[in-house]
């Protein structure tokens, strides 16, 4: 039997009470692997909207954080890439996207110093670009120019786990871990959907990866609600309809 001794294990409806009209919010995931589907499919439902999103991509126009975008539900998107959302193309070309792009590695490392409560990072990606370079300070070290990229943090973020204790210690399911635990530091609230809530004492020490201390609430997913294309396209037979 799980025991809510921390008082962290809310509903899913108690926990979009957080996520308000013009919040920033980081979500975990890769092209949807890893993102909160529950946590996603209700701050769908409860129409929240103007939304600062923080995430590796705009994922697909189907799954993860792809149906805030095309139903305009952000107002910015800080990401890697939108190539696999046409919508979020179409929305960045209209002017009803604003996009701040962010090479992939760059935006981890923004997203870790946000949790890790560092000033920001060095790079020197884009430090003799116009565009990559527009606005951010050079700073020279050892004789070499760098760019300083600003930590990036959110007023709520969300993951997705694969089990949690009562405390909010959680571990991930291979590559759905992805993104998660960076995310789940760089949040000033942090709401963990997972596949499963353990007693206390049941995870193995070792296995661990996102100290519950960083957890502020965990919900209990109602499981992914999205197939990919091809598996639509496939009987159960395994045979692919025409």
């Amino acid at each position: 039997m799980v025991r809510n001794e921390y008082g962290k294990i809310i509903s899913i409806e108690q926990a979009t009470a957080y996520i308000t009209d013009g919040c920033s919010l980081m979500v975990g995931g890769f092209g949807g692997i890893g993102s909160p589907p529950s946590l996603l499919q209700a701050i769908m439902e409860r129409g929240v909207g103007e939304l600062t999103l923080i995430c590796n991509d705009t994922a697909f126009p189907h799954l993860g954080v792809g149906p805030l975008i095309c139903e305009g539900r952000v107002k910015k998107a800080i990401v890697s890439h939108i190539g696999s959302n046409p919508i979020a193309g179409q929305r960045l070309h209209d002017g009803t996207l604003d996009v701040e792009f962010c090479p992939q590695g760059v935006l981890v490392e923004r997203i870790r110093a946000g949790g890790a409560g560092l000033g920001g990072i060095l790079v020197d990606i884009g430090v003799d670009h116009e565009w990559l370079g527009a606005g951010k300070q050079v700073i020279e070290v050892n004789g070499k120019r760098f760019l300083l990229e600003q930590p990036l943090t959110a007023d709520v973020s969300i993951v997705y786990a694969k089990k949690a204790d009562p405390f909010g210690n959680l571990i991930y399911d291979k590559s759905a871990r992805n993104t998660n635990p960076l995310v789940a530091m760089a949040g000033m609230i942090t709401i963990a959907e997972v596949e499963e809530i353990v007693p206390l004492g049941a995870l193995d020490p070792e296995a661990i990866v996102t100290p519950g201390v960083f957890v502020n609430y965990i919900v209990q997913s109602n499981g992914v609600n999205w197939k990919w294309i091809w598996e639509e396209n496939v009987s159960p037979s395994g045979q692919r309809k025409n």
